[in-house]
């Protein structure tokens, strides 16, 4: 990266031409001149610890309440994704996840279902990308009554103008769409604010907001927590796991010298550190990006900070078309140390059921899954954890392969601690797969 290509002129007028709100194209200028300046955003140990026990909160120590706080709480599920890493050109939330249910169905009744049994009027919102936000909609007016009196159904997340490696200048693909992307999830809180529906939630009287990726299905309201996080008057509260050997290669939870919570992915982490990061006894616990909020000191906290948080920045490397670009993005969880009394509260696995590829969906699409009659989704009662699934992404890679795999049947992983397959092979139906199971190239069993 050069100082020399500063093409900010450039992309400033293709935003304003865009009618981008002034704080998006401060907000991209920001990081901008940071690519430029060669910035890499690394994060040594020298900088960084473990977090102290003191940060830390371990949910199976938290009582059920006394009083429910329900009434104050707004549900906000991030939905700007298309699902390409698994061969999508749609909304992800629309992919059939669990028997007919696509992630909109179970999100929508999810919260329908704690509306009804708590006789509280708890506001689902989504913030949808341009990419998203026409199909979702379009999909939610099955659902009427989701939406409240003087609350919107939805926001809409900005975008950023996508950056050419070979010189850093805006890339100008003749198919506009395909010269902007998302600014990444971290970009809710300006959005809240500009767009007026942080406003609009205050003066409504709700005071706390819980928020998620949609394609997390494990990631229900749960009142243990939001009690705790009331009770205890805190701004902004993390829901972390614990690493298993799995997550060795993933982000981590760390604090500052000063004592304040932060994250540290793998881009961020020297590379002559790279083994003492991946060392899941050091650095015990990961982002599930289950956040819990107080909406009046974000507000504060935005003011305070020109309305732009200091989030870290992430530098995405994609391909359009035969052109190599940047991708500026945030990510929301680097806000846990934006504020001083932020915590992270130790959830059971349970609480993380992300579907990344084919072999997350295989897995809740199995009996390893059960969907309750409040449609929250559980792991079988004998299961600790999910069976960890691997599949050969040259026959298993997008949904339509996976589907094509599993037509006679999905297997029963309800009793598999580990499935690895690294051939061509096809479920029967009614297959039961026990235990540690590999199954290579030649149709063997190991």
């Amino acid at each position: 990266m050069r100082k020399d290509n500063n093409h900010l002129p450039e992309f400033i007028r293709l935003m304003r031409n865009a009618d981008l709100n002034k704080l998006v194209i401060d907000s991209f200028s920001k990081y901008y001149k940071q690519v430029l300046s060669g910035s890499t955003g690394k994060l040594s140990k020298k900088e960084i610890s473990p977090p102290e026990k003191k940060n830390l909160i371990d949910y199976n120590q938290l009582e059920k309440p006394i009083s429910s706080h329900l009434e104050k709480l707004v549900v906000i599920k991030l939905n700007g994704g298309l699902g390409t890493s698994m061969g999508l050109i749609k909304v992800k939330s629309l992919l059939r996840v669990k028997e007919d249910f696509n992630f909109l169905d179970i999100i929508t009744r999810q919260i329908l279902c704690l509306r009804e049994k708590s006789k509280k009027n708890i506001p689902l919102l989504f913030m949808n990308s341009f990419n998203t936000r026409d199909d979702t909609l379009s999909y939610l007016e099955k659902y009427p009554e989701l939406k409240l009196p003087e609350i919107p159904i939805d926001f809409l997340q900005n975008k950023f103008p996508k950056i050419k490696q070979s010189d850093l200048s805006p890339l100008q693909n003749q198919s506009d769409n395909l010269n902007w992307n998302p600014p990444g999830h971290g970009e809710i809180y300006l959005v809240l604010m500009i767009s007026g529906v942080l406003d609009q939630l205050l003066d409504s009287g709700f005071e706390y907001a819980f928020l998620s990726n949609s394609d997390n299905l494990g990631a229900t309201v749960d009142e243990k927590i939001l009690d705790y996080f009331q009770e205890n008057n805190i701004s902004f509260m993390m829901e972390v796991c614990k690493r298993s050997s799995g997550d060795r290669k993933g982000g981590h939870l760390a604090q500052t010298r000063d004592g304040r919570l932060l994250l540290r992915e793998t881009a961020q982490c020297p590379e002559q550190e790279i083994s003492e990061f991946q060392d899941i006894g050091k650095y015990q616990y990961f982002n599930t990006n289950n956040l819990w909020i107080n909406l009046k000191t974000l507000k504060d906290e935005l003011i305070k900070n020109d309305y732009l948080f200091p989030l870290s920045l992430i530098i995405n490397p994609k391909e359009v078309e035969g052109e190599e670009v940047y991708q500026i993005e945030t990510a929301m969880g680097a806000a846990i140390s934006v504020f001083e009394d932020s915590k992270a509260v130790v959830v059971n696995r349970d609480r993380f059921a992300p579907v990344k590829k084919t072999n997350d969906l295989l897995v809740i699409w199995s009996d390893a899954y059960k969907l309750q009659q409040d449609y929250k989704l559980v792991l079988d009662e004998n299961l600790k954890e999910p069976p960890k699934v691997s599949l050969d992404e040259r026959y298993y890679k997008t949904i339509e392969q996976l589907e094509e795999h599993c037509k006679d049947g999905i297997p029963s992983l309800k009793n598999c601690r580990k499935l690895e397959i690294s051939a061509d092979v096809f479920f029967e139906k009614n297959m039961e797969i026990i235990g540690d199971v590999k199954i290579t190239k030649n149709g063997k069993l190991e």
